[in-house]
């Protein structure tokens, strides 16, 4: 049977649906919060900035002590007004007419009129008339809300407030609802029932007195035994409502117990809509953090964006050079970010661009011995005498050599650069490796080749050695450039003459120079010896360089942050005017390396 080979378009998306299906698979298994998290910036910004303000007025709603303050308030004024009803009412117990007969002065104290003697105190009894103190509640409760019950010291209920009605007065009750009617699903019904659950009280259910268990509660039974108690409760509605009890005294004898209490929503109508200006404020405040946050956002969001689409068509760009967005003038750190992806998208295109190049130049390079050992190879068959084949055999030999120093330094210089990013940078004294290197050139140099001389000046004023020529790099590459430069000037220098590599400390940075004795070189040439496969040689040195050394010594200088750089040794002015050429030199600094 024959296998089935899948095309790579198919392949590929078999492998986004595989991943997406394991995507879907393991959804369930992340937790809660990271599946309902905005993916969008801008939803995150929004939905945080919510989340703090909803955390803030849900705080503010609470913890408000805007609902004990009122029912401090509410206390205090209650228990004046009943302590105002209770001395009125002991007044009239002892009036036994049809009208009601009020001592202001009584009403100031009465715990401090004269008191009877002991031994007649039982024989004392001032007992509360309804009919009297009814009329009494009905004036001082006049145009108010609050409802009074006067209860005797037996704990039978004398008077209700609520039932103390004058001619033509007009009674009005709560209908109790409809049969069937419900508050269905409104957004008025949900919100009072969100309300309700949320801001529940812990308060005690009042129930109602009877006309004679006044005793089973025990503010009645404080206030019968003289006290004054004030209790919050909660009706049959869930609302708050007051209860203070005082008791009735006359002569310091306790007739009986008044009891006012708060009318069922008066406090919660106040928490309402002080609830209400909270939520409008929130609703407001939300509003205008929702703009702001989108504006935000949008600052935010909308540049990454642009960013990410710039860089997604840098990815799949193939024939043109894509435009990253340009967002520096910000001056934040988006515009840090643009910035920095410009840059590293202009460096990935000239490194591209690099590439390119030298697989262009290495190809042209390559050729060229190839075909000189093609041609040496092809003619070899044609000659006819011992000479002309032992010259196609070393023509051969050169070509060979050839090829493989240009090998070698083709792959010296494509991995240089990934060398110098992997390795890490150390400290060490440069002019120890310079010296080193000198001494084993002098001791391993052939007949013929210039000797190197090496000069050290002096550090600077305060520095030792150590100090003064210690850099930041790799010892190898940098020994590179100097072995580089040392090759390239002894194939310029003749017999019997030196070389001269000095060191020096120049401000902030290590300077080496090599200086030879050679023709010099052209000034239109100064820069182009540092190009790649560029090589300039006397006649009879064609094919002993590859060209490259210069150029990888540039390379590997301005990985270190420095500076490399040719010129022209010249003497003093001849008789015709002109300057002789002593030689070239070659001058490299390197930034010394910092020291607290």
């Amino acid at each position: 049977m024959l296998d089935k080979v899948t095309p790579p378009e198919t392949a590929e998306r078999a492998e986004a649906e595989e991943a997406e299906s394991a995507d879907r698979g393991s959804a369930p298994k992340q937790g809660f919060v990271r599946r309902i998290w905005p993916r969008r910036l801008t939803s995150r910004i929004v939905l945080l900035n919510l989340l703090g303000l909803i955390v803030l007025v849900s705080g503010i709603l609470y913890f408000n002590q805007f609902r004990q303050g009122l029912i401090d308030a509410r206390v205090q004024s209650l228990t004046t007004q009943a302590q105002i009803i209770a001395a009125a009412v002991a007044g009239s117990a002892t009036v036994d007419t049809g009208s009601i007969v009020i001592d202001p002065d009584s009403l100031a104290d009465t715990n401090d009129e004269a008191l009877p003697d002991s031994d007649q105190m039982p024989s004392l009894d001032f007992p509360i008339d309804p009919e009297a103190a009814g009329p009494v509640l009905k004036r001082l409760l006049a145009n108010t809300t609050v409802r009074a019950r006067i209860i005797d010291k037996d704990g039978n209920l004398v008077v209700d407030s609520r039932f103390l009605y004058s001619r033509g007065d007009i009674v009005q009750s709560d209908l109790p609802p409809l049969s069937g009617e419900r508050d269905g699903f409104s957004l008025r019904a949900l919100w009072n029932r969100f309300v309700t659950w949320t801001f529940s009280y812990d308060y005690p259910r009042q129930i109602e007195y009877g006309i004679d268990n006044g005793k089973d509660f025990l503010e009645v039974a404080a206030a019968l035994k003289g006290a004054k108690v004030a209790i919050v409760r909660l009706n049959d509605r869930g609302q708050i409502i007051v209860v203070v009890a005082v008791p009735i005294q006359r002569f310091r004898a306790v007739l009986g117990a008044l009891v006012l209490s708060t009318t069922g929503g008066e406090i919660d109508n106040v928490l309402r809509a002080e609830r209400q200006v909270v939520l409008m404020t929130f609703g407001f405040v939300a509003l205008v953090a929702i703009l702001l946050s989108v504006l935000l956002a949008s600052t935010i969001a909308l540049p990454l964006r642009k960013l990410a689409a710039a860089a997604e068509r840098v990815r799949r760009g193939i024939n043109k050079r894509v435009e990253i967005p340009d967002f520096s003038s910000r001056g934040d750190e988006i515009g840090d970010l643009s910035g920095a992806v410009r840059d590293m998208t202009n460096a990935l295109y000239n490194r591209i661009a690099a590439i390119e190049a030298f697989a262009a130049d290495v190809s042209h390079e390559l050729k060229n011995p190839l075909t000189s050992l093609r041609s040496a190879v092809e003619t070899l068959a044609y000659a006819k005498t011992p000479e002309q084949r032992e010259r196609l055999v070393e023509i051969v030999n050169h070509d060979v050599k050839r090829l493989d120093r240009l090998i070698t330094d083709i792959s010296d210089a494509s991995r240089l650069d990934a060398e110098l990013a992997r390795g890490e940078a150390q400290a060490f004294d440069l002019s120890q490796l310079l010296e080193s290197i000198v001494s084993f050139a002098n001791d391993t140099r052939k007949d013929g080749q210039a000797e190197v001389e090496f000069d050290l000046a002096k550090p600077p004023p305060g520095m030792d050695r150590a100090r003064a020529y210690t850099v930041m790099g790799h010892d190898s590459r940098l020994g590179q450039v100097v072995r580089n430069l040392i090759d390239n000037a002894r194939s310029f220098t003749g017999p019997g003459t030196r070389l001269q590599l000095r060191v020096r400390r120049v401000g902030s940075d290590v300077e080496f120079r090599v200086d030879d004795s050679g023709p010099g070189i052209p000034p239109d040439n100064l820069q182009r010896v540092f190009e790649r496969f560029y090589t300039d040689r006397p006649e009879g040195s064609f094919g002993s360089n590859s060209g490259l050394g210069l150029s990888i010594s540039r390379q590997i200088v301005d990985a270190h942050k420095g500076q490399i750089w040719a010129e022209n040794r010249y003497g003093k002015t001849g008789e015709s005017g002109g300057k002789p050429v002593l030689g070239a030199r070659f001058t490299v600094r390197i930034p010394a390396a910092p020291h607290a």
